[in-house]
């Protein structure tokens, strides 16, 4: 078995090389420049990236000329697609001229959108990134609560300063961190009972994202809501990627209201944006009349972001969002089909998903840590040759601009390739049960 997977997928870089000639002339040429030829980790593959030339609806063309359907969507943040709003957005700022240095309507205009989407929200400020956003929302919750001790979950992914997958310790910032298995209520409460007095803040993704696309359970994210209102901390929630599911995010959808939620990805329409917010009497920490702290960021309120937010707002209302995730659902329970012969199971909610190389369940980060990462990218290979783009961890994200042509040839791709590699298989491998991952 070990022979002949190392034996397909040498095989299928040796066609990936072949077809991008000028993507590995570029790779190279990148590398003398920037470490790895690239400034954003998550896009590396072996044995190189794709370059991309242009993008249309949900089609790139690669500078080799290839045209792939986009599964992945930039990692959650282009939900839109390639939409003419926003475009249009971009042009009207342009017409009018930007770098301010100073204040302008869209800005208040996409706070007053974004408060009015989140209930446990009253206000917002905007970084330029998820990352800086949830950075910010746990250094307010140190100051507000005045403790240092913050919990959080094994395989998450709050930003690249605070990661919690295997290698990421190194770039992490310095707080006191106690990591957790995710979906464990029992972990974290034994963690309340011995430091519940020092905790500031539990710092949780609704599902965790690179972490796998795991789903919280109600039961774990409302234990999560009780333990830090019991005890004075404050329930920080990443909704960087799962706002997507509703107009009021995964707290609509789970019920739990958090204290501080953090934004970012597709309300700003491909461009950079972050923001966190929630009740005014833990936002008042940034109030000037208040002897608020200092918060800066030359781009916090870029004129693009802020006239493009106003506009996607607008754009994702609750029908639209429905539709998509409602989408999401069916193709998760497709593709859990269409890869059974090689004992593949689909983790994920809505419109965001991982095909694991497992046969599940998967419930933590840790009922995927052991798995051969060699099956991940013979599949990313195997899509990318039959011209579908997805990450190389198996993690897909809809788009608005997706056709039922588009996820139907797809599932064909996916189905194409278990029939081809089943025979990669051990026989007596455990046979795959029913994994659809949704909350309730």
């Amino acid at each position: 078995m070990t022979d002949s997977l190392d034996e397909a997928l040498d095989d299928a870089t040796r066609r990936f090389r072949s077809r991008h000639p000028k993507s590995a002339r570029l790779a190279r040429a990148a590398a003398e420049v920037m470490p790895g030829g690239n400034t954003r980790s998550v896009l590396h593959t072996d044995p190189f990236g794709i370059r991309i030339d242009r993008a249309e609806g949900a089609v790139l063309t690669t500078v080799d000329g290839e045209h792939v359907v986009d599964l992945l969507g930039d990692y959650s943040a282009g939900l839109l697609g390639r939409r003419p709003e926003v475009a249009d957005a971009v042009r009207r700022v342009l017409a009018r001229g930007w770098g301010y240095g100073a204040m302008g309507e869209p800005e208040t205009t996409f706070a007053q959108a974004l408060v009015e989407r989140f209930d446990s929200v009253d206000q917002v400020r905007f970084t330029n990134s998820g990352s800086e956003a949830d950075l910010m929302a746990v250094l307010t919750a140190r100051h507000v609560t005045g403790r240092d001790r913050v919990v959080v979950f094994d395989g998450a992914y709050h930003g690249g300063p605070m990661t919690f997958l295997p290698g990421s310790a190194p770039v992490r910032v310095p707080f006191d961190f106690a990591a957790l298995p995710y979906n464990d209520t029992v972990a974290v409460e034994a963690e309340f009972t011995h430091h519940g007095e020092e905790i500031a803040c539990v710092l949780v993704e609704p599902m965790l994202g690179a972490g796998g696309c795991i789903p919280a359970s109600p039961h774990f994210l409302s234990a999560l809501r009780s333990l830090t209102r019991a005890h004075g901390s404050l329930l920080v929630m990443d909704e960087v990627m799962t706002s997507r599911l509703a107009v009021g995010g995964a707290q609509q959808v789970y019920g739990v209201h958090a204290d501080l939620t953090v934004l970012g990805k597709y309300f700003g329409g491909g461009l950079s944006f972050g923001a966190f917010g929630g009740p005014r009497r833990v936002m008042a920490a940034f109030d000037p009349a208040q002897g608020g702290l200092t918060h800066g960021g030359t781009f916090n309120n870029n004129a693009f972001t802020m006239a493009v937010g106003s506009a996607v707002t607008e754009m994702l209302d609750a029908d639209t969002l429905k539709r998509l995730n409602d989408r999401g659902d069916r193709l998760r329970d497709q593709l859990n089909d269409a890869l059974t012969p090689v004992r593949f199971c689909v983790t994920g909610t809505g419109s965001m998903m991982t095909m694991h190389p497992t046969p599940g369940p998967v419930e933590q980060w840790s009922d995927i840590a052991e798995v051969d990462p060699r099956w991940r990218r013979l599949l990313f290979h195997d899509l990318l040759a039959r011209g579908y783009y997805i990450a190389e961890r198996g993690y897909l994200a809809l788009s608005l601009a997706l056709t039922e042509q588009h996820l139907d040839g797809f599932v064909a791709a996916a189905r194409a390739f278990a029939t081809e590699h089943a025979d990669l298989v051990a026989s007596n491998a455990p046979t795959r049960s029913s994994n659809r991952s949704t909350p309730t």
